[in-house]
């Protein structure tokens, strides 16, 4: 995934950071979505893995390299939320 405008989860941990009733589930999907050993890595945070990141940029904007916009990512955890 590009880094075009600077890291992508710096921007969406911003979005997720003003709206309190996503904090849980959002750290419900880190959890789940981090590759084991995630800290064995640097960056050490609990980030999906890159080649689900590049399926997910590509099956939604049609570029593998598209960075994923914070609304979106607000979007998805609001539908996680309703589930």
């Amino acid at each position: 995934m590009g880094e075009r405008g600077g890291p992508w989860w710096a921007a969406a941990s911003l979005a997720v950071l003003v709206r309190p009733q996503l904090w849980a589930v959002a750290l419900r999907q880190l959890r789940r979505l981090a590759p084991s050993g995630w800290w064995r890595h640097w960056p050490p945070l609990p980030l999906p893995a890159q080649d689900y990141l590049r399926f997910r940029a590509e099956t939604m904007y049609g570029d593998a390299d598209h960075p994923l916009d914070p609304d979106d990512v607000v979007t998805w955890l609001q539908w996680c939320r309703s589930r």
